[in-house]
C-alpha cells in the first residue's frame, strides 16, 4: 500500500497567515496559530510554515510563532523563509521545528545544504524550489516569492541539491500556486522520477479530483495545500477520504 503525506501549508507575513496567487496578490487569512491547531486537530499529517518576506529582513521571523505552534502540535513541521546557515537552521530547529526548508541560500552558496544536512541529518534538511515553466517540459527554479530568476534547470538543480544533503523537496509551482486549476503533474512527474528522495507538491489544488491525479502519479509521496483549506473549499476529512478511497494510507489515521 502507497503511503502519502498531507501537509497544509501556512504562508506567514509577520504576525499573519497569508494566501496570494503566483504567490503574489498576497491577502490576510488569519491567525497562523488558529490554523496550525485547527489543521492538527482535522488529521494533518505534518505542516508547513514560510516566511515569505524573511528575504527582506535577512533571517526567519518564525520562532515565536514555531515555539507557540510546537507546544501544542504533535506532527513534524518544516519551516522556511530566510535560512542561510547551520545557526539559521538551529535557531529554527530549536524552536520546535523538524526540519528546515531552504532556498535562496542553497541557490546562492549551495554548499550550506550539505553543512546543514551534516550538522542535523539529510531527514531535517529540505530543498524548497519555486519552478516557472519557461518551455514545453522545461522549468527554471525561482527565489525570492516566484520573483527572481536563477537560471537554474529545476531537473538538474533537485538532483545536484539531493547529492549535496538535501532529503525532501518541497517542489511548488508558482504558474498553478493559488490558481485551483490542480497541480503541475509534468513538473511533478519529472522531479519526483529524477531523485530517490520524497517530494511535497505544492501548488494549484482545487478539487479533490486534482488531488488523485497527482497522487496518482507513482513516486509523488506528498501534497500540499492552502487555499483549499484556508478559505474551507476542502476539509482534511474530504482529502483523507479520498486517499483512503483510492488504497493508500496517510501518517495519521
Amino acid at each position: 500500500m502507497k503511503n502519502v503525506r498531507i501537509i497544509p501549508r501556512l504562508d506567514i507575513k509577520g504576525p499573519n497567515l497569508i494566501k496570494g496567487i503566483h504567490l503574489e496578490g498576497l491577502r490576510v487569512v488569519g491567525d497562523p496559530h488558529a490554523f496550525a491547531l485547527r489543521y492538527y486537530e482535522e488529521g494533518a499529517d505534518e505542516l508547513v510554515f514560510m516566511d515569505i518576506v524573511a528575504s527582506l529582513y535577512g533571517r526567519n521571523n518564525l520562532s515565536g510563532i514555531i515555539e507557540r505552534a510546537a507546544d501544542r502540535v504533535f506532527i513534524p513541521i518544516t519551516v522556511g523563509g530566510g535560512i542561510r546557515s547551520v545557526d539559521d537552521a538551529r535557531h529554527i530547529l530549536r524552536s520546535g521545528a523538524d526540519k528546515v526548508a531552504i532556498n535562496t541560500a542553497a541557490v546562492q552558496r549551495p554548499e550550506v545544504i550539505g553543512e546543514i544536512s551534516r550538522e542535523f541529518g539529510s531527514q531535517a534538511t529540505v530543498l524548497s524550489i519555486e519552478a516557472k515553466e519557461v518551455g514545453p517540459g522545461r522549468w527554471e527554479a525561482y527565489t525570492d516569492n516566484g520573483r527572481e530568476r536563477t537560471g537554474l534547470d529545476v531537473i538538474d538543480w533537485t538532483k545536484r541539491a539531493v547529492e549535496l544533503g538535501a532529503g525532501e523537496v518541497l517542489l511548488t509551482s508558482v504558474d498553478k500556486e493559488g490558481t485551483r486549476k490542480g497541480y503541475d503533474l509534468d513538473l511533478i512527474a519529472q522531479v519526483t522520477e529524477a531523485v530517490p528522495v520524497p517530494v511535497i507538491a505544492s501548488g494549484g489544488l482545487g478539487t479533490l479530483a486534482h488531488l488523485g491525479a497527482a497522487l496518482a502519479l507513482p513516486r509523488c509521496a506528498a501534497v500540499s495545500m492552502a487555499d483549499v483549506l484556508h478559505y474551507k473549499r476542502l476539509s482534511l476529512s474530504d482529502i483523507k477520504n479520498t486517499v483512503r478511497a483510492a488504497g493508500m494510507a496517510t501518517r495519521v489515521a
